[in-house]
């Protein structure tokens, strides 16, 4: 399968034969697996301190008060330490020891992101995430890309390749998140638009994420989540011809 590279007015400057990975199964079932134990590794244990609801001075009343015999504060009458008394300690509270990072084989992690690349050649698999493009898939550009160091030079580019409207697609919707987040620091909840994908960081890694909902990446450190936020694979993704040459020997 060949492939067509573009210059950054969006000319063609030349075909290239794409590597054995972008004709890889489509594994949706894999690719979650993959994403969700990424994820895993990113989650903080949480737990009380072992001594909550039982450091207290208690004591029991025994029979003749009128009231249970359970442990009570020797401060006042409240119950404590007991967890079927209103007040008392949390039966089974969350575990600070518990490990949540999920497990996954190597060779599965491997097959996911070869799955997860192909995806994003296949226009229909794009397309089921609503991103909005203009031209043939794969995206390839020519290395020069990777020496652009202004943002607004990047825009011009994707505008030049017809990327463009995703970008203003991610921007025109961004909103204010529903719930409790909006006071832990995350606000807005904005959506994932194109991922750029290099060779070599010569300064487009910086310019390329001040776009709405764009990331930016060199290929060695490419990993499933980004190719599929969320678990649902077929991001719009532009690839430097260098980046693609790497993918040939690196997941050959």
């Amino acid at each position: 399968m060949k492939a067509k590279v573009l210059s950054l007015k969006g000319e063609v400057t030349e075909e290239i034969e794409l590597p054995e990975v972008f004709s890889e199964e489509f594994r949706p079932d894999i690719i979650k697996r993959a994403v969700l134990a990424i994820q895993s590794h990113r989650r903080q244990p949480y737990g009380p301190n072992p001594l909550s609801g039982v450091d207290y001075s208690w004591e029991n009343w025994g029979p003749g008060h009128g009231y249970a015999r359970v442990p009570r504060w020797k401060l006042g009458r409240r119950a404590v330490v007991v967890p079927q008394a209103v007040g008392g300690r949390r039966a089974h509270p969350p575990k600070p020891e518990r490990k949540w990072a999920e497990k996954i084989n190597k060779k599965e992690m491997r097959k996911a992101l070869r799955s997860a690349i192909a995806a994003t050649a296949n226009e229909e698999i794009v397309k089921q995430r609503n991103h909005l493009f203009d031209g043939e898939l794969p995206k390839i550009v020519t290395d020069e890309i990777e020496s652009v160091n202004r943002t607004k030079d990047v825009a011009e580019v994707f505008k030049a390749i017809g990327v463009y409207a995703d970008v203003e697609r991610a921007k025109d919707r961004k909103r204010y998140r529903a719930g409790k987040g909006k006071m832990r620091g995350r606000r807005y909840v904005k959506k994932r638009s194109v991922l750029l994908v290099v060779g070599r960081d010569g300064g487009v890694v910086k310019a390329a994420k001040n776009l709405p909902g764009v990331d930016a990446v060199l290929v060695k450190d490419l990993n499933v989540e980004l190719l599929a936020p969320g678990c649902h694979p077929g991001r719009l993704t532009v690839w430097t011809k260098s980046a693609v040459v790497y993918l040939g020997e690196w997941l050959c």
